[in-house]
Formats: structure tokens, C-alpha cells, sequence
């Protein structure tokens, strides 16, 4: 096993050329050294925010090639690797990892609804073909199946690449169930609700907001692990609202072309979504108008942190 994972990783979006048709690598390069000027200790490709089911085989080579290649070990890079069909997410594990990848993520097969049985034998045909770290990814929102903390238990005894899950059913608890039942061996990332996550045991964070806001994101990550609890839960209190305003109007994942939008108005741009997502260059003015709004309460995270690390200036 490599080093452990730990803190706020970037689960990125996909930088496209501005019609779509093609993967900007150009983008990529400079979003991969933001990432590194803002300290972001890790990041994940083409999970549901990279867009992975939009990826042709060929551009997802092209992807994992480029991060891994342009990181060059200084940062991790996780690949996500799911698919329904069994042999393709056993392909792509061992694509990233013979590209290099630190690790995968991999939400169990999406569609079909499998049973426990099938989902431990998804994940044993993967862990047995690859030798780095798996993050088993439970996302019931998307997957359609939800993975008890008995299940979880039981990837985690089974295989010894099993050591990591993004945490996302939005039951929080699990995380103490899941700590509490692996006798603290998987290390759980949170889906959602770092803070409390944190609190239960959580020893990361999969950031969606690292798209535009890495430096303070990552910053509320290191407060937790420091003890500064009250100015996470106060960065966290104005992420809540960004939440609020995306999913005003649209649905659960919504964010994506906002978070490509959000990346370009802080001088990182990405291109927009791919169909059958809701490109931010077809919502006009409400899609500027919550932009506008975002921007505000990101000026307002970034307000809090200048504000915490002056206080540490001048504490020493």
C-alpha cells in the first residue's frame, strides 16, 4: 500500500474545448497547478463531477495520462474507474493504474440495482486486478443502491486495497458505523458535510467547491485537523448557501456547470458540460444571476480565511 490519504481532495471537473468536442489538455495542465499552488493534497478525475460517463475510452487514457504525467508526484492522483458493465471497470482500474495513479474511486455498478453478493464481487474482480488503493464510493443517489456499513465491513475484510470510502448517502452517522464496524481500518472520506463528518471520524474530504475555491476549502480541511472547529463550521455555514442557490433550479447535480463556470470567473477556464447536462451557456440570466450570487459568498469564504490566517500572523 502507498502513503495514506488524508485531507481535501479535488474531485475535478473535466476541461473541455470551448465546443465540447474534445478534451482541452491545455486546461487541464493549468487547473492541475492551481490545484498546486492553493496546497490541494489530492485530486480525482473523472468521477461524477469530471463528467465520466460523457468520456470516450480513448480521452479517458488522455485524462489520467495528463494528471498523473503533469502531477508528477506532487499531489495524488485518484482515477474513478466505475461502470455498470463488470470487465470495462476492471479495464479502466488497471489502466490508471498502469498510467500511474495512486489510486481509484469506484461507485458500485449504476442501473441495475445489484445485490450485496454482486457488489462484493464487482469489487473483488477489481481489487484482485489491481494493487493500489480502492475508494469505494457510496452514492445511493446516483448508484441506487445504498451500502450499509455491514457491507462496507465486509469489503474491507475481504481486501486489502479496500481502505478507503467517499461517504455520500447524507446519513451522517455512517460514518461512525463505518469506523466503528472496520475497527477504525477504512478511512472515510466525506461525501457531504465535512464538518460533522470530521467529527465522526472522517479522515478526508471528496471537495466539489476545490473547482473554484481550492485554497479555502483546503483551508477548512487543515482548521479541523488543527481544532479551529468553529471556523470550519463557519466556512462551511456559507458553502450551505452556494448549495442553496445552485439547487434553486435544477437538479441534484446541477452543480457541474456551475462549478465550470465558477472555475472560468476566477481565471480558470474549463469549457462547459457535455449533454445531456444543462450547459451554463443555455440558462442566460437566471444562470448569471446565480453566478453573480456565488461569486458574492465566495468573496465571503475568502474574506474568513484572510481573516483567520491575519489572526495567525499576528498570534505568531
Amino acid at each position: 500500500m502507498t502513503h495514506a490519504f488524508r485531507g481535501s481532495y479535488t474531485v475535478a471537473v473535466t476541461p473541455f474545448t470551448e465546443d465540447g468536442s474534445a478534451v482541452c489538455v491545455d486546461s487541464l495542465k493549468k487547473f492541475i497547478d492551481w490545484q498546486l499552488e492553493c496546497d490541494v493534497p489530492g485530486i480525482i478525475v473523472l468521477g461524477t463531477t469530471g463528467e465520466f460517463l460523457s468520456i470516450s475510452d480513448d480521452e479517458r487514457r488522455l485524462i489520467v495520462e495528463t494528471t498523473v504525467k503533469h502531477a508528477n508526484g506532487r499531489m495524488d492522483v485518484l482515477v474513478g474507474t466505475m461502470d455498470a458493465s463488470t470487465d470495462r471497470a476492471v479495464r479502466y482500474s488497471r489502466e490508471a493504474e498502469e498510467l500511474g495513479a495512486q489510486g481509484l474511486m469506484i461507485v458500485p455498478p449504476y442501473y441495475y440495482t445489484p445485490t450485496e453478493d454482486e457488489i462484493f464481487a464487482y469489487y473483488r474482480a477489481i481489487s484482485e486486478a489491481v494493487t493500489i488503493p480502492i475508494m469505494v464510493y457510496n452514492n445511493p443517489f446516483t448508484s441506487n443502491v445504498d451500502m450499509s456499513a455491514q457491507l462496507i465491513a465486509r469489503l474491507t475484510k475481504a481486501f486489502d486495497n479496500v481502505r478507503y470510502i467517499k461517504e455520500a448517502s447524507m446519513d451522517i452517522a455512517r460514518v461512525y458505523d463505518i469506523v466503528e464496524l472496520t475497527d477504525g481500518v477504512m478511512n472515510v472520506f466525506a461525501g457531504e458535510r465535512p464538518v460533522e463528518s470530521h467529527l465522526l471520524g472522517a479522515v478526508g474530504y471528496v471537495n466539489p467547491y476545490g473547482n473554484y475555491l481550492p485554497y479555502s476549502t483546503t483551508r477548512m480541511w487543515e482548521y479541523m485537523v488543527d481544532g479551529h472547529i468553529d471556523r470550519a463550521k463557519a466556512i462551511q455555514h456559507v458553502l450551505h448557501k452556494i448549495d442553496a442557490v445552485i439547487a434553486e433550479g435544477h437538479p441534484t447535480y446541477g452543480h457541474q456547470c456551475y462549478s465550470k463556470a465558477l472555475s472560468a470567473a476566477t481565471g480558470h477556464p474549463v469549457g462547459d458540460v457535455r449533454p445531456p447536462l444543462t450547459r451554463f451557456a443555455d440558462l442566460g440570466d437566471e444562470g448569471r444571476q446565480r453566478l453573480a450570487k456565488v461569486q458574492a459568498l465566495m468573496k465571503e469564504i475568502d474574506s474568513l480565511v484572510a481573516g483567520y490566517e491575519k489572526k495567525e500572523r499576528a498570534t505568531g
